[in-house]
């Protein structure tokens, strides 16, 4: 199909498809037109008109044309309507709603062996799906939510077994489960519940833990000062069950367990510390809405509506969005420059790995 015969095509189908909602007006009315770029489509509403140019006909728009590309394009789903000024002297038709999208839906990565797959890793590059990967350099902090039985525990190994080749990890545990097994087969400590110790007594040496952390970044910094282009090896702080450490904590511990997680959350960017947290969500009881604003790659695996998706992407109305059904299936957003900065499809990758982790 040509850019032609796509032009057509999706006039046709907003033709069908709008109806009531721009009262009947179509193209052939020339109450509007579309133009077919590289990076999206623009629709061009011919002014004035009688129906109203707002974020309900965009989105309306968004769901007529994601279906009607699928699967050859996935539009990039927008908050709110995406107007551009066009190139024009004419009043009439001086501005467009532009919808971008990229070539292709999400395609799951199938790996054999998880092991041989990490070691042929260059850089510090770690593969999502064919197509995206995210550049570790550029990450601050990441967050992994999802209903139990999601996968994250599965998605959760996968970025440990690439990350430990150029990380330094220290892993909290609060389910002493898989990421304890991970740990002890690759020899990275690891931090989990013991017998006859209470559940304040646990989070209490995770803050120890958090404040060697923070002196960490602040001599980096002072390193910073004198050397901007000084490269530290990367070190990461892995949490997992994070609404697990805030519920059923003395105050004074949960609140000194916020504070350094939002100290290194806000300071530690220039000094490549991390923070990558699992939970199965992420409300203000889990974690402070200050390190929530930090988070620049998110992921939300498992049963996705409106609800599900409330705290990682407050802002989204999921509706249209077209996710493959299966295990280890959701949303992704890495809010970086070299992605878009909108929500897409996530299938997580597929692989096997050593006998008794997962």
């Amino acid at each position: 199909m040509d850019q032609r015969e796509l032009n057509q095509y999706l006039l046709q189908s907003l033709n069908m498809g709008l109806g009531a909602l721009i009262h009947g007006e179509t193209s052939f009315t020339r109450s509007f037109d579309i133009t077919i770029t590289s990076g999206g489509f623009i629709f061009i509403p011919r002014l004035p008109a009688s129906y109203i140019i707002d974020d309900e006909l965009y989105q309306k728009i968004f769901l007529i044309a994601n279906a009607s590309l699928y699967p050859r394009y996935t539009l990039l789903k927008q908050n709110s309507a995406y107007f551009i000024a066009l190139d024009t002297d004419d009043i009439h038709v001086q501005r467009g709603l532009f919808f971008p999208w990229k070539l292709g839906i999400s395609e799951r990565i199938v790996i054999p062996d998880l092991e041989e797959f990490s070691e042929n890793q260059k850089g510090n590059l770690i593969p999502i799906m064919k197509n995206l990967s995210i550049d570790y350099n550029k990450v601050t902090s990441m967050a992994i939510a999802g209903n139990s039985g999601s996968g994250k525990s599965y998605a959760l190994t996968y970025f440990l077994t690439l990350l430990k080749n150029f990380s330094d990890l220290i892993i909290v545990d609060p389910k002493f489960d898989t990421p304890s097994r991970w740990a002890r087969e690759n020899g990275f400590p690891v931090l989990h519940p013991q017998r006859n110790r209470s559940k304040s007594d646990f989070v209490s040496e995770i803050n120890e833990h958090l404040s060697s952390c923070l002196n960490l970044i602040h001599q980096r910094q002072e390193i910073l000062y004198d050397n901007p282009d000084h490269k530290f090896r990367h070190f990461t702080v892995v949490i997992d069950e994070m609404l697990a450490l805030s519920e059923g904590v003395n105050k004074t511990i949960k609140d000194s367990f916020f504070s350094l997680i939002s100290e290194i959350a806000l300071l530690s960017r220039s000094s490549n510390v991390h923070l990558c947290m699992v939970g199965q969500r992420f409300d203000h009881t889990s974690i402070p809405v200050s390190v929530r604003e930090q988070l620049n790659v998110l992921i939300q695996i498992g049963n996705i509506n409106k609800k599900t998706t409330q705290f990682l992407f407050p802002d989204l109305d999921p509706e249209g969005i077209v996710i493959p059904v299966g295990k280890g299936t959701g949303l992704i957003q890495i809010i970086d420059s070299d992605h878009p900065y909108q929500v897409l499809p996530l299938l997580c990758p597929t692989y096997f790995t050593k006998k008794g982790i997962l």
